[in-house]
């Protein structure tokens, strides 16, 4: 019976995987610097306390993900050219439609403990987003998302979980440019926040470079601003 069990689930995975609807997708991005909902991560990396760091290092982003019907599992990461910021991040989404989606994610961006160390004091923080992308008529779009469980704790109280959460709005002006603007719940390590605050506002640019007839490669500019700490960021990236 054994056996036949592991025949059946074996089976199972080998229909999934090479199914035709199922597909593999990768790729990376190469950014400037790292900035994240309006933090730059060279600066949360480093630990210092500036509320105008620097612009940052450029930072390699590639992400590897699988698909299958509106299942998709995958994962993210960043480096910077410095070694400052390393983060590896887990991830599944499951697509209600074209336009909304829920996102659960398994960020690591500490690496004080091995990456398998899943115990009270691990280096992981989880969260749930939900996020609707909008229309070409409703070209608005917008994301709730919230930090539930792991290192995600408050800066008063390290015993207690902050439960961190961001909220966006955006607006697609065009298809190739896009403004935005979000905003932190409260106190939070993971935003740089003692209270609650706009974080995060800027505009998206893209463009394709036609390199040759059959290749074009996407670029992106983003700038934008922390009105909650002061700073404010320009971010240049390719993606490959």
């Amino acid at each position: 019976m054994r056996k036949i069990r592991l025949v059946a689930i074996l089976a199972i995975a080998v229909f999934t995987v090479t199914s035709a609807k199922a597909q593999f997708s990768t790729g990376a991005d190469l950014v400037s610097s790292y900035v994240w909902r309006g933090v730059p991560q060279d600066r949360i990396a480093s630990s210092t306390l500036d509320i105008n760091p620097s612009l940052g290092t450029p930072n390699v982003q590639p992400f590897v993900s699988y698909t299958i019907g509106g299942l998709t599992l995958g994962s993210w990461a960043s480096s910077s050219f410095t070694g400052v910021v390393k983060e590896v991040d887990l991830y599944a989404t499951y697509a209600f439609s074209s336009a909304l989606a829920l996102t659960v994610t398994d960020y690591n961006w500490g690496f004080t403990k091995s990456y398998f160390d899943y115990e009270k004091t691990t280096d992981h923080i989880y969260e749930a987003t939900l996020a609707y992308t909008g229309s070409e008529k409703f070209p608005i779009s917008a994301s709730i998302n919230t930090m539930f469980a792991g290192a995600d704790k408050k800066p008063s109280d390290a015993t207690k979980a902050a439960l961190s959460t961001y909220i966006e709005l955006g607006y697609q002006v065009t298809p190739l440019v896009k403004v935005f603007a979000g905003g932190v719940l409260g106190e939070s390590n993971a935003y740089a926040t003692t209270k609650a605050g706009v974080t995060n506002v800027g505009i998206k640019v893209s463009k394709s470079i036609a390199i040759t007839d059959k290749f074009c490669l996407p670029v992106y500019g983003i700038l934008g601003a922390n009105p909650y700490s002061g700073g404010a960021f320009f971010v240049a990236g390719i993606t490959l």
